[in-house]
């Protein structure tokens, strides 16, 4: 492909591509499309299989965030383009609380409703912890890179990562590092409640 038709196929998807939730597989077929790839030409450029590439664009699974970034780097658009839309179309999606899955702590007094959005979970999780006086969470570490963040809305909270502790009270957060060994511990004679936010290395594309 030419330099010039390159920039003008640019161009065109700059100005015409939309992404819309449950429509990514459209948008990277329309941009296979533009640049006349085949499935298997562009399984070759990307690294990622055809047969993927096939279930992506016919809306049959989730592509975890890393194959979105080759699919990109292999379509020469950018990653923020092919998730963003200039037009969304409006949705509401309601969850019940009996259909929201919740992990306990081995100790039985700390519990995570697991209330973040599957197709993020990749990349992006997040829960709403509840826990007794005492309650405690110990996790091995997640990906290199990630970072947890501890925001307490009653009750206090005391973390753990390494040799460093640091306790916040309701109306605080804690940010720090996860992909090691970390310890979330409820401290006091009080009940407490935290909204538990986890962004994984492959949030970060470098």
């Amino acid at each position: 492909m030419g330099i010039e038709t390159k920039e003008r196929v640019g161009r065109e998807l700059e100005s015409g591509a939309q992404v819309i939730s449950g429509q990514l597989g459209k948008t990277i077929q329309r941009l296979r499309k533009a640049y006349n790839l085949s499935l298997s030409e562009l399984a070759e450029q990307s690294g990622v299989a055809k047969s993927i590439i096939s279930q992506i664009e016919r809306n049959e699974t989730n592509p975890t965030l890393a194959t979105i970034w080759r699919l990109s780097q292999a379509l020469d658009i950018s990653i923020e383009r092919v998730l963003s839309s200039g037009e969304e179309e409006a949705f509401i999606e309601k969850t019940s609380r009996a259909d929201t899955p919740i992990l306990v702590s081995e100790d039985g007094k700390l519990r995570l409703a697991i209330i973040g959005w599957i197709k993020t979970v990749e990349w992006l999780q997040w829960y709403e912890v509840q826990a007794e006086p005492g309650g405690e969470l110990d996790s091995e570490g997640h990906q290199r890179g990630s970072i947890e963040s501890l925001s307490v809305s009653a009750g206090e909270f005391e973390v753990e990562v390494g040799d460093v502790i640091q306790r916040a009270k309701a109306g605080e957060t804690l940010r720090y590092r996860c992909d090691r060994r970390h310890i979330v511990r409820c401290v006091g004679d009080q009940p407490g409640s935290a909204l538990m936010v986890c962004i994984l290395k492959a949030a970060v594309m470098e």
